[in-house]
């Protein structure tokens, strides 16, 4: 039986107002709130919600058979409490099917296995804390940003304890192999790898509602019908879509909502079986190694990361930001370090490319070079705040050794007042 793999992505960022020169060192608070409120309302109300309710009716209608996962963003979570509290009810409600799994990922949806492994780190730490304490579940499988992936980046997530891992099937790493199967990474231990179906994941993302598609429409039997006409052994297929696919990339009324309802009768039919990532990794054996050198991701026919840093202006502006993350960890400011989480959304870098036509549609800015002043501006506000708690005149190994003073001189004073009023009370005995 062919295990089918459905894992949707719920990301949303914290957009930058608009921040000019003039506003450096006299505004500190770089957010459309606005924008961020209403953006998130609508999907909220057009996706999330109906979308949830959908799930949470094919689960109890079949008997847990219906099983699905999700990446959810520690920005997108932290505007689930802000904008949709109800949001929050619904996703525990789907915790507690026991069908539902949700992955690890940065906290910010960022870049930062690119360039900064401890923020990385620290990033996906956070972020999975974050679910247990939201849903009640410990992520074991980890989806990285954008599903930005390498050796290197591999063998730090088998470090962290996961059990697994997700990537694109990009046909340059793939060769002749075929995505549809569990593999190993090549990380010291070969952590199970999981490859995206690029094509079964874009005819539901993108192809579903064209009327110029040569398949159109798709229907929930003939979708189940290819699936179910792939080689035997090909036991794993892993589909992996924005969540928004339902009700803003596919409108409610294209029938998708309908599509994904019909699914569980066509694949009784055909033997296709719902399966969460930690059940594959569970029940299938890796059939072999993939060694990905070098960065890939989801993202267009190159599949690189060209699409966040593939330009000047991206790659100057990823660069200030994780210059200043050493010393931007060191405070204890939570406003300052909730800004730099914010700051870190790979959205911010998105809106900058010259490449990729289609950013155009849903970017707030007028071109790449509106938002690169636009974020640069705000990056160099967020320093000066920085530049104020932790001069750089001072360089990091003595600032570490001065706070690492004032840390146990203040500990060594709180242990004299703990003796001091022991004594106090002794004497008044």
């Amino acid at each position: 039986m062919k295990n089918i793999c459905f894992n949707f992505q719920v990301h949303q960022p914290f957009r930058l107002k608009r921040y000019r020169f003039f506003d450096i060192g006299n505004d500190h608070y770089y957010f459309d709130d606005f924008q961020n409120e209403e953006i998130f309302k609508r999907i909220t109300r057009e996706t999330y919600i109906p979308a949830n309710q959908m799930l949470l009716e094919m689960i109890k209608k079949s008997d847990g058979a219906v099983k699905v996962s999700f990446a959810i963003s520690g920005t997108a979570i932290s505007q689930f409490e802000i904008f949709a509290p109800e949001l929050i009810d619904s996703f525990v409600e789907l915790s507690k099917t026991g069908c539902v799994e949700f992955l690890a990922q940065p906290y910010a949806h960022s870049l930062s296995a690119l360039g900064d492994p401890i923020e990385f780190r620290s990033q996906v730490e956070m972020h999975s804390r974050k679910i247990k304490m939201m849903f009640g579940q410990e992520p074991k499988v980890f989806r990285n940003t954008e599903l930005i992936y390498s050796d290197e980046i591999a063998t730090e997530v088998e470090e962290m304890g996961f059990s697994g891992i997700i990537t694109e099937g990009a046909k340059h790493i793939l060769g002749w192999k075929s995505p549809n199967y569990l593999y190993n990474s090549a990380s010291p231990k070969g952590l199970p790898l999981f490859l995206r179906n690029q094509r079964f994941s874009d005819d539901i993302l993108k192809n579903f509602s064209r009327y110029d598609w040569r398949e159109y429409p798709l229907t929930a039997d003939k979708f189940a019908g290819w699936l179910g006409q792939l080689p035997e052994d090909e036991e794993v297929v892993y589909i992996d879509m924005a969540y928004e696919v339902f009700g803003q990339a596919q409108p409610a009324t294209s029938g998708i909502f309908d599509f994904f309802r019909a699914l569980p009768r066509f694949f009784d039919e055909k033997r296709l079986r719902f399966a969460t990532p930690s059940e594959v990794i569970r029940d299938c054996k890796p059939v072999g190694m993939v060694s990905v050198p070098f960065a890939i991701s989801w993202s267009e026919e190159e599949k690189n990361t060209s699409t966040w840093l593939g330009n000047a202006l991206q790659s100057e502006a990823f660069r200030k930001l994780i210059d200043w993350g050493e010393r931007t960890r060191l405070s204890q400011d939570r406003r300052l370090l909730q800004d730099w989480l914010y700051l870190q959304s790979s959205d911010h870098f998105l809106y900058m490319t010259t490449t990729n036509k289609d950013v155009r549609l849903f970017s707030p800015y007028e071109n790449p070079y509106d938002a690169f002043n636009n974020y640069m501006n705000i990056l160099s506000d967020f320093h000066l705040r920085v530049e104020a708690q932790y001069p750089s005149s001072i360089e990091n190994e003595e600032l570490n050794a001065l706070l690492l003073t004032i840390k146990n001189q203040g500990e060594e004073i709180e242990a004299l007042k703990a003796q001091l009023e022991k004594k106090k009370r002794g004497t008044k005995k």
